[in-house]
């Protein structure tokens, strides 16, 4: 059974391009150790803001959450890019990562 890791990346303030460019780094460092990668970035109209709100959501940043949390149970390891530990949602990941014994990859240490 291939691995599976998802990303925790800090997206607030961050330009489309900052982003994309995080993201493939990422991605070829996690599929160059074997890993497949389950997408938590949800950009298809379905998860839009605007969807949401017409569905009733008032806590966007929440469902957000939810969603990657979701995507987690599909997990064996969780890879934090830089600037996690300044980003609400992917504190919350890390602990949840942690309290659950993902295994858990830092881009501040080439991992």
């Amino acid at each position: 059974m291939k691995m599976k890791a998802m990303l925790s990346q800090p997206m607030n303030g961050k330009t489309e391009e900052e982003i994309v460019a995080t993201r493939e780094r990422a991605i070829a460092t996690l599929e160059s150790k074997g890993y497949e990668i389950v997408n938590t970035l949800f950009t298809d109209d379905w998860y839009s803001a605007a969807k949401y709100k017409e569905r009733g959501v008032v806590n966007i940043p929440v469902m957000f959450l939810a969603r990657s949390l979701t995507n987690m149970t599909l997990c064996h390891a969780v890879y934090f890019c830089k600037g996690w530990k300044n980003a609400r949602g992917c504190r919350i990941e890390h602990a949840v990562a942690e309290a659950y014994g993902l295994t858990i990859l830092y881009e501040e240490n080439g991992e």
